[in-house]
């Protein structure tokens, strides 16, 4: 088993996590966990596009420093991406319910 195949069989593996989806360059994606409609649908949303407008966004506030993961939080999911210049990682999980202290 490749190193890749490897690295995504453990993320797949932690609690909570929903799915998983590369993306190329090109925004099409060439590997994914998910079913063919929920990998279209999350693919579009996160694609290079993304990437490109975020990455400008972080050198007009910190030319020293490249975005390397973005963390997106709805009521349902945790959608965490890391982007490379060739492939983009997309990781769904369910949204953790942190335990709540009254004080």
């Amino acid at each position: 088993m490749s190193e890749v195949e490897e690295t995504l069989k453990r993320i797949q593996s932690h609690k909570g996590v929903i799915g998983t989806i590369v993306v190329n360059s090109e925004g099409i994606p060439i590997r994914t966990t998910l079913d063919n409609s929920t990998t279209v649908q999350y693919a579009g949303l996160y694609s290079i596009n993304l990437h490109e407008k975020l990455g400008a966004l972080s050198e007009d506030i910190d030319p020293q420093n490249d975005l390397t993961f973005l963390r997106v939080r709805s009521k349902k999911h945790e959608i965490m991406v890391a982007p490379d210049k060739e492939y983009l990682l997309i990781v769904i999980q369910n949204q953790v319910n942190k335990l709540r202290m009254d004080i």
